[in-house]
């Protein structure tokens, strides 16, 4: 095996074992399941969540940026049969049910018609889902449905957790693991830099700032040269953050907005965003009047994105980017037209 996921024979040795590793932190990623489950993980057995396992941390290493760690896969008894349990340093952070040899059968919310079998939600996404015979798979399509078996749920689970998760995932030895990377690479950015003019803390915390903002830190070059530029007269994370992040603009709007199209995103009201300033700055508060109008206003421009297609972007001047996690006029590129959907706050 080459470690993208060890199994564990759940005897009580192997049980404690891992449940005094798990204490101290040594598993940062593992996943129990019930017996049913067992020949999805057993290596022996051709369990191909393994494979998918692998092909999962490959993945999030190049979309996200690093690769995350080895799942550590072990078999409980106390978990009813079909039960899975994924968990991050020892503690529980997703779960469900799979059933080999079944299909789920997930409605994307265009379905036609019902199908007979067990009814569940899609664990990763909480759509409304039924667990069907593989005869009714075929039907189930022409109907509209999105099938999957029961192992690429479970993986579908843990890529979308892992996804959640990533920046409490990234530590200092990570941080440290990148670094490295980036000066047997490019030697010359990096030998001034940590810890001459930064600290490594202070990169990772930069980094996970990033990743807890959903960016990606696979452009390691640029990231570290704007924190040469600005890092020697400013040292505070969440700054760092913010002058990195206009850096990777082209990145992070081709993150949400792939090709060279209209850019659709909500916009808010000038009005509203002096008042939004003043008060997170002030730490006071909204009228409860204008808090409801502006919560209803909310909704409705989410639900006219999500009804054209668009992803559910937040557009805001550049000092109100820190206190939202959304993307500022600054990290938009020159090259994209811009079209507000929907203004919030606006009379």
């Amino acid at each position: 095996m080459d470690g993208a996921s060890k199994f564990v024979r759940g005897d009580a040795i192997a049980g404690i074992l891992i449940m005094v590793i798990n204490v101290i932190g040594g598993l940062l990623v593992g996943m129990e399941v019930g017996y049913c489950l067992i020949p999805m993980v057993d290596h022996l057995q051709n369990g191909e969540l393994l494979g998918r396992i692998r092909r999962i941390r490959k993945k999030v290493a190049q979309e996200v940026g690093f690769l995350p760690p080895v799942v550590h896969i072990r078999d409980n008894m106390e978990l009813p049969p079909a039960r899975y349990c994924i968990l991050m340093k020892g503690v529980e952070i997703g779960s469900g049910d799979a059933y080999p040899g079944r299909w789920m059968a997930i409605n994307p919310g265009t379905a036609a018609g019902t199908l007979p079998g067990e009814a569940t939600v899609d664990p990763a996404f909480g759509l409304v889902a039924i667990w069907i015979d593989s005869a009714l798979k075929e039907q189930a399509q022409i109907q509209g449905y999105t099938v999957m078996e029961a192992s690429t749920v479970v993986a579908t689970h843990l890529n979308h957790l892992i996804g959640q998760y990533a920046s409490e995932l990234f530590g200092c030895q990570e941080a440290q693991q990148l670094l490295d990377r980036v000066t047997q690479e490019m030697p010359k950015l990096t030998e001034d830099l940590v810890p001459g003019v930064i600290t490594l803390t202070t990169l990772h915390k930069v980094l996970q700032n990033l990743l807890t903002e959903r960016v990606s830190i696979r452009d390691m070059r640029t990231i570290i040269e704007t924190l040469a530029e600005h890092a020697p007269v400013q040292n505070d994370p969440q700054e760092l953050t913010s002058v990195v992040r206009v850096a990777l603009g082209r990145a992070i709007t081709q993150q949400w907005f792939p090709g060279n199209g209209e850019v659709q995103v909500i916009g808010l009201d000038a009005t509203l965003e002096r008042l939004l300033l003043q008060a997170l700055q002030g730490g006071g508060g909204l009228e409860p009047g204008l808090a409801d109008r502006l919560l209803m206003q909310a909704q409705a421009a989410l639900q006219q994105q999500e009804m054209t297609g668009a992803p559910p972007v937040l557009l805001v001047n550049h000092p109100q980017r820190a206190l939202l996690v959304v993307l500022s006029n600054m990290e938009l590129t020159d090259n994209r037209q811009i079209r507000m959907t929907a203004t919030i706050g606006a009379k």
